[in-house]
Parts: C-alpha cells; structure tokens; sequence
C-alpha cells in the first residue's frame, strides 16, 4: 500500500491571516472552524494546511505553486492577486504571451502565475 499526500503544510508567522490570502486567491473556504489566533488553519479542498512557527522565513522557497486562472487571464489574476497583498517578484512575460509572473504571498513565499487554458489554446 501507498501513501497519500494528505496536507501541504506551509509555516507562517499567523496560520489565520496567510489561509485566509490562500483561501481568496484560490476561492477555497478556510475550515469552518479556524479562527483568527488559531496556530493552524486548514483550506481542506486545496489540501493546505497552514502552521504558526516562531521563526520567520530565511531563504528563497525549495517548493511553489504554480496557479492557472480558469476564469481570467493571467493578467487579470496578476492584478487580483496583487490587490489581495501579493507583491511581485519577477516579470517573466514575454512578447509574444508565453512566460509567467512570479509573486510573493503576504509572508514572502514565492508563487507564479501562468497564462489560462485559454490563452494557451489561442497560441
């Protein structure tokens, strides 16, 4: 028998406040039971499960998420991220449309954003 990959678990210095910038930038709820001040706060439909640890991060992430919009277009997403307190990172567009963006979430932990289904299918 296999295992199965149950959590990702992401330390922060508050685990309400990042599952909550998670929670809007994926539109996934926090568990109905966390609450601000809680040292754990669970998106269980994205399989993220947040931690409060004493130290801050140090370095560049080993692991990230690559996010896909399914509903905009890499852009738009970009700028909604943003407003929701991402800051960015790297610029990686390229003219001709292919490339991703790289942000930050509120606590420092890089991401990147790609171009939508459908922008890949136009070209």
């Amino acid at each position: 028998m296999t295992s199965v990959l149950r959590h990702v678990t992401i330390d922060s210095s508050d685990a309400y406040a990042l599952g909550t910038f998670w929670s809007q930038a994926l539109g996934q709820p926090l568990h109905e039971e966390d609450k601000p001040g809680d040292e754990e706060a669970l998106i269980e439909a994205a399989g993220m499960l947040f931690v409060t640890v004493p130290e801050a991060k140090s370095q560049k992430n080993r692991i990230h998420f690559d996010l896909q919009p399914q509903d905009r277009t890499r852009e738009e997403e970009v700028e909604r991220l943003l407003i929701l307190g991402a800051t960015l990172v790297d610029d990686r567009r390229r003219p001709d449309g292919t490339g991703w963006v790289v942000l930050a979430d509120p606590e420092g932990n890089e991401f990147c954003v790609e171009r939508s289904a459908g922008e890949r299918a136009a070209g």
